[in-house]
């Protein structure tokens, strides 16, 4: 019980820090703080693109990530979460996360694509629908690998041999089917694997930003999405998992924390490896695609099912939750002003 202050202490950092994330926009001019005149040479561009200044914010994501990222997922151990918050806040996100796409990453991408070529081909839209179905691809992956598992589960039942139908019923009503327990550790990788692939996706999304703006934005971004998501897997663990919650939560707590950390060192290598004509492809490609894996994750894993509260809650209705969306979309219009 003394580790509670600690936790709740962790927990206000996480919040200050999203907040200082959710203003560094209006702190920083577009492009990193720097004017570009409309006939700046490319070399300009790739200095600011490939500086040592812009690498270190984009380490700080990583880190700032993974920290966040992990604290969330092993706060329900220690700390109630306010389940209306969580309701309200996963909205949010989504609204966040539904902005970001449409607004910053599509817009960006249809106009690197417009510089690189004369073609009238829809480049950008193709790679954001290419995008949504490389997300669902990943989750029927998820429910392969679940559906699989609650077959061998139901068949031991049948058998004597355990009780785990039961307790899955038990949990049935608040948990989300990609937390369900696996059966074997390959299916637990595989499991790992397909809910940590769109969270790879994002961190490439700010590895290849091209400016600190465009870091700080895609971070914050990407952390709150990423910490309601965390808080809303370590509630379900504890309640599927009573035996060793602890160790089971830190460890899938970890292994979601560190997939966009890991996506961020992809997208640095590819920037810091790439210049000129290929640096811009590369962005808009990857723009692109992030577009269409932030609109699926909005819109299937945020807006349409977000966080179920197990008790009745009074903003639990589709008013408060259009609300809360349109609140994390305003969000993104308000800052596209400065972009």
């Amino acid at each position: 019980m003394a580790s509670i202050p600690f936790i709740k202490t962790l927990n206000s950092t996480c919040v200050l820090v999203s907040l200082l994330l959710l203003l560094q926009p209006f702190l920083v001019n577009c492009h990193g703080g720097e004017e570009h005149d409309s006939g700046s040479g490319t070399e300009d561009e790739h200095k600011v693109l490939h500086s040592k200044g812009l690498v270190l914010v984009k380490v700080w994501c990583l880190i700032i990530l993974l920290v966040s990222t992990f604290a969330g997922g092993i706060s329900p151990y220690f700390y109630r979460w306010n389940e209306s918050f969580l309701l309200l806040g996963t909205q949010f996100a989504g609204g966040v996360f539904l902005g970001t796409s449409l607004m910053h990453f599509l817009s960006d991408s249809a106009e690197t694509f417009g510089d690189l070529t004369t073609k009238t081909y829809p480049f950008a839209f193709m790679l954001a629908s290419a995008g949504y179905l490389l997300t669902m691809l990943g989750d029927c992956i998820v429910l392969f690998v679940t559906s699989s598992n609650e077959k061998e589960a139901r068949v031991e039942v049948e058998e004597g041999r355990t009780d785990a139908e039961h307790d899955h019923k038990e949990d049935e009503g608040g948990v989300s089917p990609v937390f369900l327990k696996t059966s074997s550790f390959g299916d637990t990788i595989l499991l790992i694997i397909a809910l940590c692939f769109h969270s790879v996706f994002e961190g490439i999304a700010v590895g290849v930003a091209d400016t600190k703006a465009d870091a700080w934005r895609n971070l914050w971004t990407i952390s709150l999405h990423k910490i309601f998501a965390a808080i809303a897997m370590g509630i379900a663990l504890l309640r599927m998992l009573p035996k060793r919650a602890l160790l089971v939560t830190a460890a899938y707590s970890f292994a979601f924390a560190v997939s966009s950390p890991v996506g961020v060192g992809i997208g640095i290598a590819i920037d810091a490896t790439t210049q000129g004509r290929v640096a811009d492809w590369i962005y808009a490609i990857s723009m692109g695609l992030a577009c269409g894996v932030f609109i699926y994750v909005a819109i299937n894993h945020l807006i349409a099912k977000g966080f179920k509260p197990q008790a009745k809650s009074y903003f639990d209705t589709p008013a408060f939750k259009f609300l809360a969306v349109l609140l994390g979309v305003g969000v993104i219009a308000v800052v596209m002003i400065w972009d």
